[in-house]
């Protein structure tokens, strides 16, 4: 149920062009997954690099949603090896996201990141990325079938490991999960301070956190945003996200006198 107080939540952008024109852009799904699904307020952060004072944003969120995107993160930003021409990037974002991630935990502020936003939640804490999962030997193709429905896109592709006693584990009510597959890049070295919550049947890590965290600090490789009212784990993720945004925002609040009335 809508309640009159709400957290506010921050909503990664990216940056597209459409047409002829640049827009800053966010996925219905995740402003819909924030809104109904954690009880929040979600408010799109354009993708505008170091124009943002990072502290004064985690001082005014009580949590931080961190999409997914088809682009990939700068492979200059983990060490990596020059992306193949005609790579998807989004530098702007990367300035925006990553300060954003590492400064977020280190407040306690609620922050979940998903598909990309995982890959950036592990290079923000110094982890290294593959550029391409699938030509890795022994790896599945955790891309998505192109040019179909979004409901076949976003259909169950494999089944994942959830580590028992985990975030995950325990919001699944189960150590074993189906979940979609979209993506290309992935986690090859994790980083350091981060915990693996949940890895596919390759190996391949499909959830980690943050270990010493003061608030919730999660991150996913698959989709739960996605219809997320109609599976369990999609409803019991976004509700604990939420918990932890309004018990950020009560925290925040508290003491705060109410403003004269002139």
């Amino acid at each position: 149920m809508t309640t009159i107080h709400q957290p506010l939540v921050g909503v990664s952008a990216c940056v597209k062009d459409i047409e002829t024109h640049r827009y800053q852009a966010a996925g219905d799904k995740y402003v819909t997954a924030v809104a109904f699904g954690a009880d929040s307020q979600p408010v799109i952060m354009p993708a505008l690099g170091d124009h943002y004072d990072v502290e004064m944003m985690v001082e005014r969120f009580d949590g931080f949603l961190i999409t997914g995107s088809p682009s990939n993160v700068e492979p200059h930003h983990y060490q990596g090896s020059a992306s193949r021409e005609g790579t998807l990037h989004d530098p702007e974002r990367d300035a925006t996201t990553l300060p954003l991630i590492r400064a977020a935990v280190a407040a306690g502020v609620p922050l979940l990141a998903i598909c990309r936003g995982i890959q950036e939640f592990n290079v923000a804490f110094g982890g290294t990325l593959h550029q391409n999962v699938h030509e890795l030997p022994g790896r599945l193709d955790h891309r998505a079938p192109k040019d179909q429905p979004a409901d076949v896109m976003y259909a169950p592709a494999h089944d994942v490991a959830l580590v028992p006693g985990s975030i995950v584990a325990g919001l699944a009510g189960s150590t074993e999960l189906m979940v979609n597959s979209l993506h290309s890049q992935a986690i090859d070295e994790l980083g350091p301070g981060l915990i693996v919550e949940a890895t596919a049947p390759d190996g391949t890590i499909e959830a980690a956190r943050v270990a010493d965290a003061p608030g919730f600090a999660l991150s996913i490789q698959w989709h739960p945003e996605y219809k997320f009212q109609d599976t369990a784990f999609g409803r019991a993720l976004f509700a604990a996200f939420g918990e932890a945004c309004h018990d950020h925002m009560t925290a925040r609040t508290r003491g705060r006198r109410p403003d004269r009335v002139a």
